[in-house]
This record gives structure tokens, sequence and C-alpha cells, in this order.
């Protein structure tokens, strides 16, 4: 059975981290482009935001609006076209050997899809321990007790530890997948849509298992999802992405309290409510329009096309990101 959830100006100079913490992770200008046979898939364009020590900043937006390629470029699992990311004040381009290896061990990552994302020639045990055996951590006797650790850290049993994946449901392989991640011991951890193939029965315990960890832990997280509900629940702040670039990033009170840009303001508009009455009155934004490529794109704003508010200038030049309001980035001509 589920958990109970209790819902509750430039920007690269300025940085968009909350007042007073500590900036655990910087993105500034990424770029990464893929050459298809029909030109140039611009992915992630021209994207920056901070993260906080111990916070959480959700990603948000469509399937194809490169949240995902945001995260994987972000640790270096692919190679940036452009563009630099700072972790603990150090350029991950530029860092010696030494701290690169330190940046693999502390930057983690926990997949979408837990039936694909573990090897299943290997047992449990071997699983969790793989990235301690690489970095050289936990040896002999220390390294079985760090597993069933991990085990118990994320509410399996020890038995476990010499099982496949195939003898486990979607929830559990899922939490080996956090235990893998985990076992290194981590600073910071991209959680690529964690929840999405998992029944709905399982995503709010697996979200209120990662938050009870982060308090435990002291972790910080980049979360990648698309159900926004689950993203207000988790997240200190929110970024929205549309086709490669971010476009509107407040605290996720703030965001859902005072959408500004015309896209998210549609997209929340699309959250259901639990209340038939109130879904049935409530006023929905319908975008119209055509969706343009990510290939080749044309310059302005890439939301043109679907945008009721659209004008000549958002044909000619693309919207900086700036901040509006205390904490409240947008990126649209309009504000």
């Amino acid at each position: 059975m589920a958990e109970n959830m209790n819902l509750p100006a430039d920007n690269t100079a300025k940085g968009q981290g909350q007042p007073g913490k500590d900036r655990l992770v910087e993105v500034k200008h990424l770029k990464k482009y893929f050459n298809v046979r029909s030109g140039v898939l611009k992915a992630v364009d021209d994207v920056s935001f901070d993260i906080c020590r111990g916070e959480t900043l959700g990603l948000v937006g469509e399937s194809g609006c490169g949240k995902t390629t945001c995260g994987r470029t972000l640790l270096g699992i692919y190679e940036a076209t452009g563009g630099d990311v700072f972790f603990e004040g150090n350029n991950t381009s530029t860092m010696n050997k030494q701290l690169k290896k330190d940046f693999k061990r502390n930057a983690q990552i926990i997949f979408q899809d837990p039936y694909a994302s573990l090897n299943p020639r290997m047992t449990v045990s071997d699983i969790i321990a793989e990235g301690m055996d690489i970095h050289g951590l936990y040896m002999h006797k220390e390294r079985q007790e760090r597993i069933y650790e991990m085990l118990n850290l994320v509410s399996l049993n020890k038995e476990h530890a010499g099982r496949f994946p195939h003898e486990f449901s979607g929830g559990q392989r899922q939490r080996i997948g956090i235990a893998r991640a985990l076992a290194i011991n981590p600073k910071f951890i991209v959680c690529d849509e964690p929840i999405s193939a998992l029944d709905v029965s399982i995503q709010a315990q697996i979200v209120n298992l990662l938050i009870k960890l982060q308090g435990e832990l002291n972790l910080t997280y980049l979360f990648i999802a698309h159900d926004l509900s689950m993203v207000k629940h988790i997240s200190d702040r929110v970024g929205v992405m549309y086709l490669g670039c971010l476009i509107e990033l407040a605290t996720s009170a703030e965001l859902y309290k005072n959408p500004l840009h015309p896209y998210t303001q549609a997209l929340l508009s699309a959250i259901p409510i639990p209340d038939p009455e109130a879904e049935k009155n409530k006023q929905r934004v319908v975008l119209e329009g055509d969706i343009p490529s990510p290939i080749n794109p044309e310059p302005g704003c890439r939301f043109r096309s679907r945008c009721r508010y659209a004008k000549a200038v958002c044909s000619e030049k693309r919207p900086e990101l700036k901040e509006v309001g205390p904490g409240h980035f947008v990126s649209c001509h309009l504000y």
C-alpha cells in the first residue's frame, strides 16, 4: 500500500540559487547538440541554473524537451557541446584526474526504467557493489556489510542480496537502483524520472523514500519528472523546459501559485483536481498551433507558434531568462 503523501537580471552572474545557501552545482550556458540526418538537433540549448546543497530542483516539461539530456550532460554521460558545469566550484570539464574521479563518485544517477537499468546477469549484491569496486571502497568484509546496510536503507532484506533482478517487482528494482547510487556516499543525485515506469500505488513510496534519504544523508537532487503534482511535493524549486530551453524557474510554491510563462500556465492548468466539481469548472489553457522542430530551430522564441501573446519581437529575438521577482526567473518578452 502506498505511504500517505502530505502534499504541501543576469542569471549567469547572479545565479538562481536560494540566497544564503551554498551552491553545489552550477550550470552555465549548457548546450548539447546531436547531428542528425536532417540537420542539428538542439536538445539542450543554452541552459543555466544552480542547485544549492541539500535542496531538490525539479525539472519538468513535455517529452522531448531535453530534461533527461540535460541531466545526463550535466553528469558527463553525454559530452557537452558547449557551456560549463561546476561542482563544488570546480569546472568538471577542466578537472584534474583526481577531482574528476571524486566528481564521478559524488554525482550519481537513478535511471527511469528499473527493468533496463539493472544487469540481469548480476546478483543484487554485485549490482550494489559495482561502484564500490570501481572506486576501491569497502573491501572484503566491509563490502558485504555495506551491501546489507544499503539494502536495509531502502527497506529490502539482506536475503535479497543473492537474488537476480528478474525476481523482483518494479518498485523493488528501483529500490535496488537507489541502493546502488547511494553505496558510494554521493553528494548529488540526478533522479531521471525515477517513478514514471512504476505503478501509481508504488510511486508515492519511492518519492517518500527519496525525501527520507535526503534528510538522513544530506543529499542534493535534480528531480526530472512528468508528474507535476509529484514534482511540487518533492521540490524546493522547479524549472520548466521547452524544446531545449529553460523558460521559467521559481520556488515550488511560487511557480504553482503564480506561473508567468504562457507555457507554464498551460502545463499547470492540465493538472487534474481531485474534486469533480472544481475539475469541471476550472479554466484550462488550451494550446493551439504547431510544435516547431528542435532540428535547426529558427531565431526567436521557441514557443511563439503556440503562444496567444506572440508579437513581432518573438520571431526576431530569443528572450533571456531574467529575474522578474525574488527568485522567480522567466524567459518571455512579456516581462
